[in-house]
């Protein structure tokens, strides 16, 4: 990757700047299943139960099954293996990162008197809600021969540029690329750059070059096969810290709530080298041969969310939970970076290379994403001190992502209603205790967030696990996994179509969890 001297910001001010697609709603809505290993090990189906610092990120109400005050920290390692298809291309890469992903405390308090009020409990809790780092390359001939280009990244550049008067897209006699660069952006936006970066690379060629009203394009690059050699790196994770309150009333009824604070640490880097041979030029004209186009993002955000539980003992054995997840309701600031370079081949055969390398970093006004909210029923059997089996089943219903102000977002907020849709997810788990240890093990299914079940595919996941009771003491361990499958843009254009890689990604934890009572 390229190493950029940023030396100057560029603060971009105007409506219609912004450059977030569907991806980025998807990124921060959903919730992998994250924290202390007995939790990961049922596969998060612990709606209905308690006994778990992690069951109280899922249904505030669980911390009021502790009978003393508990507290617990987990250390993970992710594992993630993507198997990339593009085309006649087929890559295959690893990533690994370990962290910190749990940590917390519950403090029981029993009452003092008659009252049906029997305890409450306060506790405090960190989860990673969901790991960013990711890794993948899409390397292969792009064969479609479409006659609109829309195979090379040329397509990309030419749907910014239409329609846009020219003096707006170039830079002026006495000033430097990175110059026009930042004015272009902090006056019209993100837009505008794009087809600024389009032209001044020779990518494209109005039809009128004499004329800064010339709102019309052409491309210089002919339609054809091109070769492709795309990365994406992305590191970062998303996080909450949780405020929890909860009672137990009676016998059999746990009631509670949580107030969580969120956060967004996301970085992603990518890189497209693009190649042809497409045609020759004519008499006093080029063509460009190759290109190489960097993007580089920078998210950082603030929410909050909050959450309603309950759990009823319908019987000694038999527990019923329920819980309410509020939307997230996120505030968002961005900023990127971009560099381009072209090679463009004479009528004579000399090649000439551009670079434009704006030095630039773009800040974007802060937006709100609101994320949908879910619903969660579970049911858990436990079988005396032998072990339980539990289920959970929710429900999220992504087309209610929402970017704002709504205003700036029509067109993105549209396309989220028509591509996304409700999906359930289903969890099942399982324990089963010898003595001292106790053997763990869960399955989840999640289905697709995109109507047409394609763009990402369903999920299915497993885990299996093992702990032992020390006393007032526990140390557990775990291995889960997924398997999930999508296709992925290697850039997006204004009316679709851009080239796509199928992703098959793989992703694998080993969790190590101690937990002590206080």
């Amino acid at each position: 990757m390229k190493k950029l001297n940023l030396i100057f910001i560029g603060i971009l001010g105007v409506s219609n700047i912004y450059a977030q697609d569907i991806t980025d709603a998807l990124r921060y809505s959903q919730d992998e299943i994250q924290g202390t290993a007995r939790y990961r090990a049922l596969s998060g189906a612990f709606g209905a139960l308690g006994g778990d610092m992690s069951a109280v990120s899922i249904n505030p109400a669980s911390s009021a099954v502790f009978s003393q005050s508990h507290a617990s920290f987990s250390l993970s390692n992710q594992d993630v293996k993507n198997e990339t298809a593009y085309f006649n291309g087929l890559t295959n890469t690893n990533n690994s990162s370990f962290d910190i992903n749990q940590g917390g405390a519950s403090f029981v308090f029993a009452s003092r008197n008659n009252s049906p009020w029997r305890k409450f409990s306060v506790g405090v809790a960190y989860e990673r809600t969901n790991n960013h780092d990711d890794r993948w390359s899409a390397v292969g001939l792009n064969t479609t021969n479409d006659a609109d280009f829309s195979n090379s990244i040329a397509s990309y550049f030419y749907d910014y540029a239409d329609g846009k008067r020219l003096g707006n897209i170039s830079a002026f006699p006495d000033e430097t690329l990175e110059e026009a660069y930042a004015d272009i952006g902090s006056a019209f936006g993100f837009g505008h750059q794009q087809a600024f970066l389009g032209f001044e690379s020779y990518i494209i060629e109005p039809d009128d070059i004499n004329n800064d009203a010339n709102t019309l394009y052409s491309s210089k690059i002919i339609p054809g096969n091109f070769s492709h050699d795309y990365s994406y790196l992305a590191t970062g994770y998303n996080g909450k810290i949780s405020f929890n309150l909860a009672t137990q009333y009676e016998d059999n009824l746990y009631l509670g709530l949580n107030l969580n604070s969120h956060f967004i640490d996301y970085q992603r880097t990518t890189l497209l080298f693009e190649n042809n041979n497409n045609g020759i030029p004519n008499a006093g004209d080029y063509l460009v041969r190759n290109i190489e186009f960097e993007n580089n993002l920078s998210t950082r955000g603030n929410g909050f969310s909050f959450q309603l539980g309950g759990i009823l003992k319908l019987s000694p054995e038999f527990r019923l939970g329920v819980t309410y997840d509020s939307p997230t309701w996120y505030t968002i600031e961005e900023e990127t970076t971009q560099y381009i370079s072209t090679v463009r081949e004479e009528d004579n055969g000399t090649r000439v290379t551009q670079v434009i390398n704006p030095q630039t970093v773009n800040v974007y006004p802060q937006y709100k994403l609101q994320t949908p909210a879910k619903i969660t029923g579970s049911l858990a059997y436990v079988f005396g001190t032998q072990g339980l089996i539990s289920f959970d089943y929710s429900r999220k219903d992504y087309s209610a992502t929402s970017f704002r102000p709504e205003n700036d977002f029509v067109d993105l907020n549209a396309d989220i209603n028509n591509l996304l849709t409700a999906a359930s997810t289903y969890k099942i788990g399982g324990e089963y205790k010898i003595k001292r240890i106790s053997l763990r093990g869960g399955y989840r299914f999640e289905e697709s967030q995109y109507k047409d079940g394609v763009t990402v595919g369903d999920l299915n996941g497993y885990s299996f696990g093992i702990g032992y009771n020390f006393g007032n003491t526990k140390l557990d361990v775990t291995f889960d996994g997924y398997e999930r499958e999508s296709q992925n843009n290697l850039y997006n254009l204004i009316l679709g179509g851009a080239p796509q890689a199928t992703v098959n990604r793989k992703n694998s934890n080993i969790t190590l969890s101690l937990s002590f009572n206080i």
